[in-house]
């Protein structure tokens, strides 16, 4: 039984950074702000000649895409007045890979979500020997979580344009996500700054979200600690 529980604990610590690293990269799946926002800090309607209003189609048709069953994404814009379709077809074929990592995505966040809810509650309601149980692998896996966003942050810092190869090399069986900035549409749209940002926010979201699981469950075993010497004293 003990070895179970070790086993179970260190799943959990290790399904945390999972859970809210994935949940983290559901934002540019499901916000069409997200790229609306991005869009304007690169300034991306002077190299691909769209407006506003055309720009926040593209945002909200690339999360409906991602969010749809559509298999491949079919996106008409208005540029210079006419009728446009924005991708090419190794374009096309591009986005429905990373439609297929979205779609690992949630897969992942749905599964780590499930266990820790499960262990969550099968400890929240073990007394308060459970809860302190529970509070330190909060901990454990919340720190767990910084530290690898540590090392993130410092990729981004002084090896972004590496991290950003080998993660396409690693991530797609097919060299679709080579494009050319010059005529291809995707890459005007979402070029190299973009994807600093876009790497910045889910690491800032995936650090906050540990900050506040590991700072509550910290408090948590503060305050019964200071509580039971208080107590004891007494």
């Amino acid at each position: 039984m003990k070895i179970l529980t070790t086993i179970f604990r260190a799943l959990f610590i290790l399904c945390l950074p999972l859970f809210l690293i994935t949940a983290s990269l559901r934002i540019p799946a499901v916000s069409a702000y997200f790229y609306e926002h991005g869009f304007r800090q690169n300034q991306v309607g002077l190299t691909t000649g769209l407006d506003d209003s055309q720009l926040k189609v593209v945002a909200r048709g690339m999360v409906g895409y991602f969010n749809s069953n559509q298999q491949y994404i079919n996106l008409v814009v208005i540029k210079d007045g006419q009728p446009f379709q924005l991708f090419n077809e190794r374009e096309i074929d591009h986005l429905k890979d990373v439609k297929g990592l979205f779609q690992l995505d949630g897969r992942v966040l749905l599964i780590t979500g499930a266990f820790a809810l499960l262990y969550v509650l099968f400890y929240l309601f073990r007394g308060e020997h459970g809860r302190r149980y529970l509070a330190w692998g909060v901990v454990g896996g919340s720190a767990l979580t910084l530290g690898l966003m540590v090392l993130l942050g410092i990729g981004i810092c002084f090896g972004f344009d590496q991290l950003l190869l080998d993660f396409h090399l690693i991530s797609f069986a097919n060299d679709f996500w080579e494009l050319n900035p010059a005529t291809d549409y995707l890459i005007m749209l979402i070029p190299r700054d973009f994807m600093v940002y876009g790497t910045v926010v889910c690491t800032a979201v995936t650090a906050l979200g540990a900050l506040v699981l590991g700072g509550a469950a910290a408090g948590h075993l503060w305050f019964h600690r200071h509580g039971d010497k208080a107590a004891t004293a007494e």
